[in-house]
């Protein structure tokens, strides 16, 4: 099978397109995918780069991915809730990797099942970005309806799905985007929406929690908003401590399998919105982590298996 391969860490430019023996027999509680679609997180580039060594430690060869979408092909003895032909979508672990690949073998319980109407380049965008924005407002941030949420680039990957799951909560959502962004950001469900260029973000004031997606600056201008007992969340700044009455945590995401059938439930009720900013080939793989590590996407970027 063709896959994505590094055999060294750097930046995309160490990303080729290889033949790859297929791994291990099946095993009695896995299935079988062929991959139809996967989708690049930040954390790709992070495991590429060698920075998650000491938290998701790799051996090469290793095919990056761990979003991806696909349909069964075989199915181990002890799976029964999965049959040959059911679509699927998941997450692999990130130590593990494997999804920019045409074939990939993974536990059943790792999987959902898509809705008809649901694509697989949505499908594939889904696992990551829904289940850390989850994770980041209401496990560790705890936010409750009536609060004031402040999102950091809310037209990225995880900053559309958080928009969204506080404005559903009942939060009154302010997001920071580009003025290019400001529309999508407001249909997404945002109350305001602020140009992270100006200088209205100095402004914003008694917010009950912050989702920091971008760390650095963006995090440091962010503690003088928040009112005493509040909180910020991190994706980015593994090390953050309190400061000042203000509590601190930041987000260590493993596990999306258990949040997937509550986003389908949402998908097909209407109150979920997956954003594709671009589609690539598996050819084009390095391109498409080039594209992710502008910082610029406008939702998730997609690779195509065929």
């Amino acid at each position: 099978m063709k896959a994505a391969v590094i055999t060294g860490f750097g930046g995309p430019e160490v990303v080729t397109i290889a033949e790859v023996p297929p791994g291990s027999a099946l095993q009695p509680h896995q299935v079988a995918l062929r991959i139809e679609a996967a989708s690049a997180n930040p954390l790709d580039l992070k495991i590429l780069a060698g920075y998650m060594q000491q938290v998701f430690p790799v051996s090469f060869p290793y095919v990056p991915g761990t979003d991806f979408s696909g349909v069964v092909v075989a199915t181990g003895a002890e799976v029964s809730h999965l049959q040959r032909g059911t679509r699927v979508f998941g997450r692999c672990a990130p130590t593990a990797g494997g999804a920019f690949a045409q074939h990939l073998c993974i536990d059943a319980q790792q999987l959902c099942v898509m809705p008809a109407e649901m694509s697989f380049e949505q499908a594939a965008s889904l696992a990551s970005t829904y289940g850390t924005a989850r994770q980041a407002l209401f496990d560790n941030g705890k936010l409750a309806r009536g609060q004031r949420v402040l999102i950091h680039a809310g037209a990225g990957g995880v900053g559309s799905m958080a928009v969204q799951l506080a404005h559903l909560a009942g939060a009154y959502v302010i997001a920071t985007a580009s003025a290019a962004n400001t529309a999508l950001v407001m249909g997404l469900g945002a109350d305001e929406v602020i140009d992270y260029r100006t200088s209205a973000m100095s402004q914003v004031r008694d917010i009950d929690l912050v989702l920091d997606t971008i760390g650095g600056a963006t995090l440091q201008r962010s503690w003088p908003m928040v009112r005493a007992g509040g909180r910020i969340v991190t994706l980015v700044e593994f090390g953050i401590a309190p400061v000042n009455g203000v509590h601190a945590q930041s987000v260590f995401f493993a596990d999306a399998a258990p949040a997937l059938p509550e986003a389908v439930g949402q998908f097909q009720a209407g109150r979920l919105q997956i954003i594709i900013d671009s589609i690539f080939a598996l050819p084009d793989t390095r391109a498409a982590l080039e594209k992710l590590a502008t910082g610029h996407a406008r939702g998730k970027v997609v690779i195509r298996m065929r």
